[in-house]
């Protein structure tokens, strides 16, 4: 099978975060029917991580995610392109990770194996179940698009909700109430008016209000209200919720929901290079050894109604995925 044919059938399978067990069945019996070893590891009762062992001992992993995001993308292909939703994020990179492990086997090399997990869209329960697997691996290469750019670092992920807590009362008379929604907005405000820090490799953090909700109707003062904030950290997350913290002060509670630093990746000679203003799952594996990013897409289509990847960049993946099964173990072992 060919690596696009691969992809257009991993893309008939809808798997948004949450409901990836179809597309988990769909990648085991897959590689099953190649020889691997197959382990699925529950992650939720109907979601599961499939780890692939090609047969020797792992010393390298290929890792992407089955979860994609909600909301089906524009679905077809012309001559250039594959489209619908996960074809850059990640069906795409799974797939050249499978057809380049199939190769890899059939030429006789076995000490890999191949990780999808689930979840990684939203809170990355499947990669930080993954670590229970106990894979004594010396380098994971993670699949994201990076337009086959070796990736050397992307940013960290503070998640937050603010909620607000008012007064009910008649609209008409508002000052019998007070407004949980006039108080979260007052809070927002000043979030949006932080300085969020800035790195010289990975730019400036950026913030996305990502939703708001609150008041129960037209004709009262709304006794309560919240919003998540998404902040893309450049720097660590730590003191940048110390800032929002004393920012908001008493006008609003504040849950952290998701937190983790920007990430360093590794180096390679030979590649051209990039680095990610999203997040991956990459905080979370680090148990597998020395972390690389690499895959076929343009980050921007991710997330998109019209997300595509480039039918050349797939056959491209195929050969660099297979070149790192090759050689990274023995450059990681040379120093």
């Amino acid at each position: 099978m060919h690596v696009i044919e691969l992809t257009r059938q991993l893309l008939a399978v809808p798997s948004p975060t949450g409901i990836e067990g179809q597309a988990a069945a769909f990648v085991a019996g897959w590689l099953e029917k190649e020889g691997f070893s197959i382990t699925r590891q529950e992650v939720e009762p109907g979601r599961f991580n499939i780890l692939a062992s090609a047969g020797g001992p792992v010393e390298i992993v290929l890792c992407s995610h089955l979860d994609t995001v909600p909301h089906p993308a524009d679905s077809g292909e012309d001559a250039r392109y594959l489209r619908g939703r996960g074809a850059c994020d990640a069906k795409g990179p799974t797939a050249a990770m499978m057809i380049a492990g199939r190769d890899a086997r059939r030429e006789g090399f076995l000490r890999f194996g191949l990780l999808f997990v689930a979840g990684e869209e939203t809170d990355s329960l499947g990669a930080r179940r993954a670590s229970d697997l106990n894979v004594k691996s010396r380098a994971i290469v993670i699949g994201e698009p990076t337009e086959n750019k070796l990736a050397l670092g992307h940013k960290g992920v503070l998640l937050i909700r603010l909620k607000a807590a008012g007064r009910a009362a008649h609209s008409a008379f508002p000052l019998l109430g007070k407004s949980a929604i006039h108080l979260l907005l007052d809070a927002l405000q000043s979030v949006r008016e932080l300085d969020l820090g800035e790195d010289p490799e990975l730019g400036k953090s950026t913030l996305n209000i990502g939703r708001i909700e609150g008041g129960a109707t037209d004709n009262m003062i709304a006794p309560e209200a919240w919003a998540t904030v998404m902040v893309r950290c450049a720097v660590p997350f730590q003191p940048l919720l110390d800032r929002i913290l004393r920012s908001v002060g008493e006008r609003a509670s504040c849950l952290v929901e998701l937190a983790n630093d920007p990430v360093r990746l590794g180096r390679l000679p030979g590649f051209e290079t990039t680095v990610l203003p999203f997040g991956s799952d990459a905080p979370y594996l680090a148990g597998f050894g020395e972390r690389f990013m690499l895959g076929p897409g343009r980050p921007e289509d991710a997330h998109t109604e019209g997300e595509k990847i480039e039918k050349s960049a797939l056959e491209e993946a195929v050969l660099i995925y297979r070149r790192l099964i090759l050689e990274i173990p023995g450059r990681i072992e040379g120093g």
